[in-house]
């Protein structure tokens, strides 16, 4: 209640702009003789031509303009005070026989209009409340609408970028998820998507175009869908980055923009998997007799969009009979280890670097074994991993893994696109 009696109180901010001095006197006088009355208090500033007031639209709530100036006249004085967009209320003054210009100053932008001769401080400051409350209310409401197409925008961008996977195999659970990097609450370039052929043949691809901003998630949306039409069309496997590469070139905005991509094509009942890196972190494969470790990166290609006519290697594996893939984008292991846990299993040198694949495992293998103890040391450096239940819950593992990376890392500048593939045939 006290903060409202201060608000109410505050003095409001109005500029005259008039160059007839008796008529500013006047003016000067009502503003003084509607405080008795109404308690409100004006802080008046006076100028004689609009190309002063332009200078003076920025400090003030209203403005109060005369329509016969010495450098404009009409409505031409209105729209030059209008110019400044987001600018204070205006209400005009007219004589008695320019009336019908103040009623098309109201039409042209004008809050309100009053006459000179036939005004009092009363109806002043009331008709400069109700301007500048209008203006106010005009705002919001046009904030509003700004945000919610903005948060449309990002909706149709999310729905493009995150997709829901396109599996129907039982056998098969899939988690995913995406995390803003920093204060932004925007999406970036990240994207993933998981396709299953006609065939029963699963493919997986998850990408980073580097960048935050919406030209990079638009192009990160043309990417995902071009690749899961090729994926659906049954285009040759060794054609998708090829034609992702020729397909980024031409979308991007600017030169020099590329793309990392991990993409897998396994085949669920032979249990072996073609893996294709572009650029991006091998996906990690989780096991239930063993520690959780990277795929073998020798294979590594450049990003997509570096080089035209570039190629890319494919790395053919087996997957053991009880597996999980995990696949991530960088943001995931950028992130600097917590002061606290310099010299521990996630940050075992202490160097203030970054998280990296090496404190990505040891996090893995606490979840995996649901260890609370965020400092143990790690089994995939040869240590024999504890018994643990399997298959895993893909959501909980994922949510449980992301949680503990932001537990344990400072916050992290990128975005983190993730998906855990659980076999459970």
């Amino acid at each position: 209640m006290a903060q409202a009696i201060q608000e109410s109180a505050a003095p409001m901010s109005v500029l005259l702009v008039e160059d007839d001095d008796a008529d500013a006197l006047l003016v000067a006088e009502h503003f003084a003789d509607a405080e008795t009355v109404s308690g409100l208090t004006v802080s008046l500033q006076r100028v004689r031509t609009v190309a002063e007031a332009e200078e003076a639209l920025a400090t003030v709530e209203c403005v109060l303009l005369d329509l016969a100036l010495p450098d404009a006249h009409g409505l031409d004085a209105l729209q030059r005070v209008l110019r400044a967009g987001d600018g204070p209320a205006v209400v005009v003054l007219t004589g008695r026989h320019d009336e019908g210009l103040g009623a098309q100053a109201v039409g042209a932008g004008a809050q309100d209009y009053l006459l000179k001769d036939a005004v009092d401080g009363p109806a002043l400051t009331r008709a400069l409340r109700y301007a500048a409350e209008r203006v106010r209310g005009e705002r919001v409401r046009r904030q509003l609408w700004d945000a919610n197409a903005r948060a449309e925008e990002n909706s149709r961008l999310e729905r493009g970028l995150l997709p829901t996977p396109l599996v129907a195999d039982p056998g098969m659970q899939i988690a995913v998820r995406y995390e803003p990097g920093g204060e932004r609450r925007l999406l970036g370039g990240d994207f993933y998507d998981a396709v299953e052929g006609s065939d029963g043949t699963l493919h997986v691809v998850i990408g980073d175009v580097c960048g935050h901003g919406p030209d990079e998630a638009a192009l990160g949306v043309n990417l995902r869908i071009a690749w899961r039409a090729m994926v659906l069309s049954g285009a040759d496997e060794a054609a998708l980055l090829p034609t992702l590469s020729r397909l980024l070139v031409h979308e991007r905005e600017r030169p020099g923009l590329f793309a990392t991509l991990a993409l897998l094509t396994i085949d669920l009942d032979e249990r072996r998997a073609q893996v294709r890196l572009a650029g991006h972190p091998a996906p990690i494969l989780l096991r239930r007799d063993g520690p959780a470790q990277p795929l073998p990166d020798t294979h590594l290609g450049r990003p997509i969009g570096v080089l035209p006519d570039d190629e890319w290697e494919v790395l053919e594996i087996s997957l053991p009979a009880e597996w999980a893939l995990l696949l991530y984008t960088d943001g995931l292991i950028e992130g600097r280890p917590n002061a606290a846990l310099a010299g521990t299993a996630v940050d075992p040198d202490g160097d203030d670097g970054v998280l990296d694949t090496e404190g990505l495992l040891t996090i893995v293998e606490q979840c995996l074994e649901n260890r609370e103890d965020q400092h143990m040391t790690p089994s995939h450096n040869g240590g024999t991993p504890s018994t643990r239940p399997w298959p895993p819950t893909p959501n909980l593992l994922l949510d449980r893994l992301i949680h503990r990376v932001r537990e344990q890392t400072d916050e992290r500048a990128d975005d983190v696109a993730a998906v855990l593939l659980v076999s459970q045939r």
